[in-house]
C-alpha cells in the first residue's frame, strides 16, 4: 500500500463533472449534419456528379420554391396536407389515448380489447389503402381515416404501457382516500404516465407525416402529394425535391413540437439531459 492508501497501480478516482451546454451550442451542433448534407449536395451538383435529370441542384430547388410560392401552389398544397394530417392525427391520438387507458387501467378492458388491438397493430397500414378506397371512395374521408389508423397504435402502446407502470401503491393510497376512478386517472395515472404519453405523441406525429404521403397517393387532386405526382409526370426533379424537403420539414417540426412540450411539462428531464 502506498502513502495515499491506494493499491499500487491504481489512481485516485475523479468525480465526473457534468458539462453544461448552452442552447446556442446545442443548436449549432444539431445544424452541422444538415449543413454538411447541403454542402455535399451542392458540390455534387456543381461538379456534375448529380445531373438535373437525377436530382436538381440546390439553386434550382430554391427557384422552384419561389415559383410554387409565387403562383400560390405551395401555400395551397401545404394547407391541404396539414389539414389532412392534423385531423387524422387528432382522431388517432384520441382513439389511442382512450383505448390505452382502458386496457392499461382496467383488467376487463385489457382482457376484452388488448389482444384484438395488438392483432390489428401488426397489419401494415399501407395494406389498408385499397380497402379504404372501396369503403370510403377517393374523397377526403379515406385519407384522413388512413392517417388516423396509422397514428392510433403508437399512442395506444405508449399509453397502455405508461398506465400499467403507474405505481400501484400510489393508486391504492389515493383510492383509500376516496378518490373516484375518473379523478384517479386524471390526477394520478396520466401525470405518472406523461413520459410514455409524450413518447407516443412523438411517434404518432412522425407517423402522421409518413401516412400522409401514402394517403395522398389515393387519387389526390390537391396537397403536396398532388404536386409530386404532377412533377413526376413532367420530370421536374426540382419540384420533387421541394416536396420531399417539405415532408421532411413537417416531420422535423413535429419532433420539435414534442421537444417543446417536454421542456414545458417535464423541465427536470430537460435539465438532466442538457448536462450530460
Amino acid at each position: 500500500m502506498s502513502d495515499t492508501g491506494l493499491h499500487p497501480g491504481l489512481v485516485r478516482p475523479r468525480p465526473q463533472r457534468r458539462r453544461v451546454r448552452s442552447r446556442t451550442y446545442s443548436a449549432g451542433v444539431r445544424a452541422l449534419g444538415p449543413i454538411a448534407l447541403l454542402a455535399l449536395w451542392w458540390a455534387a451538383s456543381a461538379t456534375g456528379v448529380l445531373t438535373p435529370d437525377v436530382l436538381a441542384s440546390p439553386a434550382d430547388v430554391l427557384r422552384a420554391v419561389g415559383e410554387l410560392w409565387g403562383n400560390g401552389q405551395l401555400p395551397d398544397a401545404l394547407t391541404t396536407s396539414l389539414t389532412r394530417s392534423g385531423l387524422g392525427l387528432l382522431i388517432g391520438l384520441a382513439a389511442g389515448l382512450v383505448l390505452g387507458i382502458t386496457t392499461g387501467f382496467t383488467r376487463l378492458g385489457d382482457e376484452l380489447l388488448d389482444s384484438s388491438i395488438q392483432t390489428l397493430r401488426t397489419i401494415p397500414f399501407l395494406s389498408l389503402v385499397p380497402l379504404f378506397m372501396v369503403w370510403f371512395g377517393i374523397n377526403e374521408t379515406a385519407k384522413i381515416l388512413l392517417i388516423a389508423v396509422a397514428t392510433t397504435f403508437p399512442m395506444y402502446v405508449s399509453t397502455s404501457s405508461g398506465v400499467r407502470n403507474t405505481d400501484p401503491k400510489l393508486v391504492e393510497a389515493m383510492r383509500s382516500f376516496g378518490m373516484g376512478r375518473f379523478a384517479l386517472v386524471r390526477e394520478v395515472v396520466l401525470p405518472g404516465a406523461l413520459p410514455s404519453l409524450l413518447a407516443g405523441l412523438r411517434l404518432s406525429m412522425t407517423l402522421s407525416v409518413i401516412a400522409l404521403i401514402a394517403a395522398e397517393e389515393i387519387n389526390a387532386t390537391a396537397g403536396i402529394g398532388y404536386l409530386m405526382s404532377q412533377a413526376q409526370s413532367y420530370a421536374r426533379t426540382d419540384i420533387l425535391a421541394v416536396c420531399i424537403l417539405v415532408y421532411g420539414l413537417l416531420g422535423l417540426t413535429a419532433d420539435m413540437v414534442v421537444r417543446l412540450l417536454e421542456r414545458l411539462l417535464m423541465p427536470w428531464r430537460t435539465t438532466q439531459g442538457a448536462t450530460r
